[in-house]
Formats: C-alpha cells, sequence, structure tokens
C-alpha cells in the first residue's frame, strides 16, 4: 500500500536566475531533503540546495512523478513551481493526485500578473484562459462573449503566433496582443505589444504569456450586426447572411424556426450537442454564439456542404464546432462526447436508425428534437415517421408546436425526451 505524504511545501518562483526568498522559506530549504520541480527550477535553485538533497524531476507522465514521492523515504517534500502554484500550478495537481497530502504554498506572482504590472494595467476584471497543454474551446468561448481583457497561458503549439492567427481566421481583429517573454529574468525579459497582424508573423520565445485588449467599443451598422469586430453578439443571424448550399435559401432552416428550434433544445443547460445534417451549418453557428459554453458536434453527408460550414464559422466568428463528414449511420460515435441534446435536420428517409443510434450514447434526460415539413412534395410523412419513431423507443414527446413563415410550408417543431 502507498504511504500517504504528510506534507508538500510548494514554492512559487520567478524566471529570475538569483531568486529572493524570505528568510522563512530559505530556512525551509535549508533543512530539507528531498526537492522537486522542472529542470529549469532546478538550474535556478540548485546553488541553494543541501549538498545531500536529491531532486525529483518533473515531467511527464505524472503518474510516474508521483510513484517516486511516494518511496522518497521522507515525510516532507520541497517542491518548486512557477509562478502561483495555485494559479494553473503544480499545487493543483498535488491536491488532485494526493487528495490527503498537506499542502503549504508559498506563491510569488503569476506570470500574468508580472505582465499586466509591466503593462501598468489592472488586472481584477481580466479573464484568464489557459492554453498550456489544452484546446482551444474555453480561450473560443471568451473570444464569442467579446471579453475585453483576456490573459492567456501559452504552450509550444498555442504560441502567440498561431494564437494571433486563430483570432484573425475567425475575425477576431479588434483585439491588441501583448506578449511577455521570461518575465522575471533581467536579461532575457522582453514585452511587446502590437496588433494580431504583426504578432501572427513573429516568433516568440519561450516561456512566454499573452493579454489580449479589445479595442473599442464600436457600435455596429445594420450590415455589420453579424461582423464579430463588433461588440455585440448577434441574436438571430439572417438567412441570406449565410454561404448556401448551392445558393438555395430553401436549404437553410428560416432564422425563426432556427431560434425556436434552439428554445427547444434548451441549451442553456445543456453541455454536448449534436447538429445532424447540418447543411450550411446555421443551427449549429447560431447555438455556438449563443451558447459558447456548448461542445458542438455536427454531421453532414454530403461532401460539398464541408467548406461552407467552415466558411460560415469564420463569417460569424463561430470556432470550435467539431465537424464529422459522412453517413451518420456508418460513423463510430462511441468515442465521440455523449449528447444531451440533438437536432435532426436531415434523416434522408432513416430517422428511425438515426434516433436509435443517437440512442446507444445518448445521456439519460436528453432531449432530442426534429423539424417536420408539411408538404405536398415531400413523399414521405416525416411527422407520422416521427410518431412511430417516439413510440417505438418510447420517448417521450412534448405537443408539437407549429408555425409558417410567410409563403412557406408549415413547419412543425417536435421534441422528445430520453429517460435512459
Amino acid at each position: 500500500m502507498l504511504k500517504v505524504m504528510n506534507r508538500f511545501i510548494v514554492i512559487g518562483i520567478s524566471d529570475h536566475p538569483h531568486p529572493f526568498f524570505p528568510p522563512e522559506v530559505l530556512e525551509i530549504i535549508k533543512g530539507g531533503r528531498v526537492f522537486s520541480g522542472g529542470k529549469r527550477h532546478h538550474e535556478i535553485v540548485a546553488p541553494l540546495l543541501p549538498d545531500d538533497a536529491r531532486w525529483i524531476d518533473i515531467t511527464a507522465p505524472l503518474d510516474a512523478v508521483f510513484e517516486n514521492y511516494q518511496v522518497a523515504d521522507s515525510d516532507s517534500i520541497v517542491v518548486f513551481a512557477s509562478g502561483d502554484p495555485l494559479f494553473y500550478g503544480f499545487a493543483n495537481t498535488i491536491r488532485r493526485k494526493m487528495p490527503q497530502a498537506d499542502i503549504v504554498v508559498y506563491p510569488s506572482f503569476n506570470s500574468l500578473q508580472l505582465l499586466a504590472h509591466r503593462l501598468l494595467i489592472p488586472y481584477h476584471d481580466m479573464r484568464i484562459v489557459s492554453l498550456t497543454g489544452r484546446p482551444w474551446p474555453e480561450f473560443d468561448k471568451a473570444l464569442i462573449e467579446r471579453a475585453g481583457k483576456i490573459g492567456v497561458l501559452t504552450d509550444r503549439e498555442h504560441t502567440p503566433s498561431a494564437i494571433a492567427q486563430h483570432m484573425l481566421d475567425y475575425g477576431y481583429s479588434r483585439y491588441t496582443m501583448s506578449v511577455g517573454e521570461h518575465l522575471g529574468n533581467p536579461s532575457l525579459e522582453r514585452v511587446t505589444t502590437c496588433s494580431l497582424e504583426d504578432a501572427s508573423h513573429q516568433d516568440f520565445c519561450n516561456p512566454n504569456c499573452i493579454i489580449l485588449k479589445r479595442k473599442g467599443p464600436s457600435v455596429p451598422v445594420a450590415s455589420s450586426a453579424n461582423d464579430p469586430t463588433y461588440d455585440a453578439r448577434p441574436f438571430g443571424i439572417p438567412d441570406a447572411d449565410f454561404s448556401l448550399l448551392n445558393g438555395r435559401e430553401k436549404m437553410i432552416t428560416k432564422m425563426p424556426i432556427r431560434l425556436l428550434t434552439l428554445q427547444a433544445l434548451e441549451l442553456s443547460r445543456r453541455n454536448t450537442f449534436w447538429d445532424i445534417g447540418f447543411c450550411t451549418g446555421s443551427v449549429s453557428i447560431e447555438a455556438r454564439l449563443l451558447f459558447p459554453h456548448l461542445h458542438i458536434c455536427s454531421f453532414e453527408i454530403r461532401p460539398e456542404c464541408e467548406s461552407i460550414i467552415h466558411e460560415n464559422m469564420r463569417r460569424f466568428g463561430a470556432p470550435g464546432i467539431d465537424v464529422y463528414m459522412g453517413d451518420f449511420l456508418e460513423k463510430d460515435i462511441t468515442t465521440l462526447p455523449c449528447p444531451d441534446a440533438v437536432f435532426i435536420g436531415g434523416h434522408g428517409g432513416h430517422l428511425k436508425e438515426i434516433v436509435a443510434k443517437v440512442l446507444s450514447v445518448m445521456d439519460s434526460g436528453g432531449v432530442i428534437v426534429f423539424n417536420s415539413v408539411s408538404s405536398p412534395h415531400v413523399p414521405v410523412n416525416s411527422r407520422k415517421l416521427w410518431d412511430e419513431t417516439c413510440t417505438e423507443l418510447n420517448l417521450q414527446q412534448d405537443p408539437p408546436l407549429c408555425i409558417r413563415i410567410n409563403d412557406y410550408n408549415p413547419i412543425e417543431i417536435l421534441k422528445a425526451h430520453y429517460h435512459g
């Protein structure tokens, strides 16, 4: 049985080659036996360690690091970490891996605090996002919500230039970027403030972090109401603003239907939304902009729609939609995040099979919405097919909502609940 460490003493340091520690911390270092941290931390603090000190490198995989802690033959381990160890830092990892351990933290300024100090800007209202070993969704959410000031922790993949290009790709150009490199190191520290265009073509040294400041505010004119460079997020994107399949406006879920559909899906309290048969991507994009916390997976069988949804995602500033092309019924969905909300925008006569496949992975309490078009030109009675599907698969239906827009055929918004 693995032992439980009595204590971790986690000391935050900057990139300064000769760090300052208060007397209390120096006494802890002087009396320590087992120390740990990254290789860069070891280089900085090595002159301060006792002659018989044992050092445990913090490297991936972390399971091996914690196994070394368990056999360290010491009741206390002194860990050096960057900045504030509780700010996306290693103290949180210790708490997660060894919840019973006693942890004492001696923080330093974190890198974003240091950068804010160098820039002389207040940071109490700054939105913090970590892209260190993490994907884009939280950063995209901050962009979609038009955060005025965003502090970003970077890594070797999510570099300042990659972040700037990502923002430009989706139209979020009304920001300036400040990059802090080697903050705390008097000989290597550098702070650069520039436009996103300039940042996208520059190389920056690691480690670094960035602060993005939004320009504005600006008042959008009518033709720019859905432009992500402006402060207001759209609520209902005009149909004509989308790039359309073969230029056919009838192939898009109309804006009023789209908003009623999203309301029926109860997306404000959902986590993962699947849009099956996305066509132009209008439902997915509207959902992404109105509910940026969602994980959205969009499916479409027609290959020509792939370029259309990506064009519309860029046009309306809606990054972070996972697009899957091909026949949904042939796709392996077991590795995807389980949906708790699904919209079926196209079924090709296979509605029962699609719903059955969705239910094989759907969380209990999930909801499915399907829009049925009443038209003499539609060979399959989709409302009848929906009712049969719900009865056969034991889904609980809500009363339908029937709506007609201008001279288009009536549409019924159909909703069903899945209770596992």
